[in-house]
């Protein structure tokens, strides 16, 4: 790697390996970008104890039992990153950002069926001090998710 918060070729080209197979050898992937087994595990070492790269199993949502997902979007008074501490904490929500428009925070929520993502809602997010309004995009049908942004 070269100076912090930036990646050289080869990092990137190791990345771009594991997002194809997060399971590869560093074997495999060295032979890839021209580097030695030893080579490779020490970047990918680096690479994840710096917090640049996370390597997880992605699942459908779907197939493991989660049939509703939704984007919502939150209008909140007073510090948006306040409301945003208390959803980080909800096992349910996997994506918290701040905006800037319409909304000051969008979360992604993964729930089992309707009746959960209500409850979640209003039980959960619509209690949180300083949350004024919400509204959610319920997801129909999910035709692409990749994980190969940020090194092409």
């Amino acid at each position: 790697m070269s100076r912090q918060g930036q990646l050289d070729d080869v990092s990137k080209r190791i990345i771009e390996q594991l997002q194809e197979n997060g399971r590869r050898s560093y074997a495999e992937i060295g032979k890839a970008v021209g580097l030695s087994e030893a080579a490779v595990r020490q970047r990918v070492q680096r690479l994840t104890e710096s917090g640049v790269v996370q390597i997880v199993a992605v699942t459908d949502p779907i197939q493991v039992g989660f049939h509703r997902q939704a984007l919502i979007g939150i209008r909140v008074t007073g510090d948006s990153r306040a409301v945003a501490a208390e959803l980080e904490k909800d096992p349910y929500i996997d994506y918290v950002v701040l905006t800037a428009g319409g909304f000051d925070i969008m979360i992604e929520v993964v729930c089992e069926s309707d009746a959960d993502l209500i409850d979640m809602l209003n039980s959960r997010v619509r209690t949180i001090p300083g949350v004024v309004s919400t509204e959610s995009f319920v997801y129909l049908e999910l035709r692409k998710q990749t994980y190969d942004w940020g090194t092409r």
